[in-house]
């Protein structure tokens, strides 16, 4: 039996995108949703799926918002206005800006701030956006010396190996002819009979925050209704293909 790992990523990003991703806890196929620890919306995210048992983890993030370490300490992440340095500026710097000891400070500053709002260690840990080898690192060694699973970054579809497991990873969002329910029956389809699937979505509501600060939009909602659709959750049934969670690897 082919085991799927739906994960939605960006609780925190804004009150549209909590929306959505409730939505498709709720009614949808998603077990495993990542929360952005240093938003102001965050809580608002938490509270609306306070009674529903899905797998939350720390989707670790120093390119959208504020840091929750004071910004001196962390200069190689941070802007001068004190919030973190965009998408855009990692990308167009000539070599890696980031600092690993500063990013492992931001890292664990979120991580205490996750088990502050949820009471316990997160189930896994991963990354936003930023493919910075540092922060990868910075992540990952956190999450060893807290014993949380780590879950690697990677862009596009590719192998990883989660604890024990090879994990096929499927993340199309990005791309310009992105239909979700297609990519999501390809990605189960191109993968052996007894594979894991990790397919990443960005599920979510378009906002005024969104539109200004994220260049994932369209995708977003279009996400939501696949994730929702009775046709999606009939397909999931028919094909026998088991929803897991990242305690279940």
């Amino acid at each position: 039996m082919k085991k799927l790992l739906m994960r939605a990523d960006d609780l925190g990003y804004s009150e549209g995108i909590n929306y959505g991703i409730a939505k498709s806890v709720r009614e949808g196929i998603i077990e495993n949703v990542g929360v952005m620890t240093n938003m102001s919306t965050v809580v608002r995210g938490l509270n609306l799926l306070g009674d529903t048992e899905v797998c939350l983890g720390l989707h670790t993030n120093i390119c959208v918002g504020s840091p929750l370490t004071e910004p001196s300490r962390i200069p190689s992440i941070t802007n001068n206005n004190g919030a973190f340095k965009s998408s855009s500026e990692y990308r167009s710097a000539q070599e890696d800006c980031v600092v690993l000891e500063q990013a492992i400070i931001e890292t664990e500053a979120q991580l205490k701030r996750f088990i502050e709002l949820v009471g316990k260690q997160p189930c896994y840990m991963d990354v936003h956006a930023i493919a910075s080898d540092n922060f990868l690192m910075a992540a990952e060694i956190v999450a060893k010396k807290h014993g949380i699973t780590y879950s690697p970054f990677s862009i596009g579809e590719g192998k990883i190996k989660i604890k024990d497991t090879d994990v096929y990873v499927s993340m199309d969002s990005m791309k310009p002819d992105y239909v979700p329910f297609a990519s999501l029956k390809t990605s189960v389809r191109d993968v052996p009979e007894d594979g894991c699937i990790l397919f990443v979505c960005h599920p979510g509501y378009l906002d005024g925050y969104i539109l200004n600060h994220s260049s994932l939009t369209i995708p977003r909602p279009l996400e939501v209704d696949m994730l929702c659709d009775p046709q999606t959750l009939r397909w999931v049934k028919e094909a026998g293909i088991e929803l897991i969670t990242y305690d279940d690897l």
